[in-house]
């Protein structure tokens, strides 16, 4: 079988979260970048793989996938005997609940933050302080909700790692990089969850390989 083809740029917290799943599987595989900002993502060899110009997309054997969570559900399920077992079937309904509570009320106010705080300035920009204002208030409410819930529960579907919790971790990571990073540390059960999942030997290899700006001199 030729080599799994990972597209896309290894700084994206969307391609993160697919290498996240591939590493938690021990699955081999290599980044092929596409470099958003020359428009590589819109040319005929790419849009031949997704359609809509999007990263990530994943080339395995005959199978080409896009969308991150798709990709990610895809891996767990195609490869279930390999690496982390990351469907618990004890756990499947709590499973569901949170990977839809991940798509619909995490990701949409992580998202703008990551951009507004790390992403645009190594892009040269400033952070918009009303869009990072609105995004921490929401985001903050959010995960009031996960606090409560983690104070009762290990991970999101009970007392094993799974999908949902895998599918947290690149923005999380990259929220903790941010000057918001306290929507994190200030929620005690939060806190312990994520620093659980982040020292998984799996998530360091998969850390080790996304290309941080080093941090601004004193």
């Amino acid at each position: 079988m030729a080599p799994r083809k990972l597209y896309g740029m290894p700084l994206s917290p969307n391609v993160v979260r697919v290498a996240t799943v591939l590493n938690e599987k021990g699955l081999d595989f290599e980044i092929v970048p596409v470099d958003l900002r020359t428009g590589a993502h819109k040319q005929p060899e790419f849009i031949a793989l997704n359609p809509f110009g999007q990263i990530p997309a994943l080339e395995d054997g005959d199978d080409v996938l896009y969308e991150s969570r798709a990709i990610n559900r895809y891996i767990a399920s195609k490869y279930k005997s390999e690496g982390t077992a990351l469907l618990p079937e004890a756990a499947s309904a709590k499973l569901e609940v949170w990977l839809e509570v991940e798509s619909h009320h995490f990701y949409p106010n992580v998202s703008p933050l990551v951009f507004q705080l790390l992403i645009r300035p190594m892009m040269g920009g400033a952070p918009d302080p009303v869009v990072v204002d609105k995004h921490a208030h929401q985001l903050a409410k959010v995960l009031d909700v996960y606090e409560d819930h983690l104070a009762k529960n290990k991970y999101l579907a009970g007392d094993e790692f799974s999908l949902a919790d895998a599918n947290h971790m690149s923005y999380l990571f990259c929220l903790t990089k941010t000057p918001k990073a306290g929507l994190v540390d200030d929620r005690p059960h939060v806190k312990a969850w994520w620093e659980d999942i982040a020292a998984r030997p799996a998530f360091k290899k998969t850390v080790a390989a996304i290309p941080l700006p080093p941090p601004p001199s004193a």
